[in-house]
């Protein structure tokens, strides 16, 4: 995929559930296009796991993992 796709997708996928590591850092699980879609999936996670997740909205242009 291309840097220039790649940012595209994440301007229609703005919704983030993201992993909160130490030291400020946080990596992305999954991208969403609606708050909603967002939530079932955190929900999904925290039954499934004990690690701390929470729900961005994220509108930057580069791409920033982990």
């Amino acid at each position: 995929m291309s840097q220039s796709n790649a940012n595209y997708q994440q301007q229609l996928h703005p919704w983030c559930v993201v992993r909160l590591l130490p030291n400020l850092k946080r990596l992305t699980v999954a991208r969403c296009c609606r708050r909603g879609d967002a939530e079932a999936h955190l929900k999904l996670l925290r039954q499934q796991t004990a690690a701390d997740f929470a729900i961005v909205f994220d509108l930057s242009t580069s791409v920033e993992e982990g």
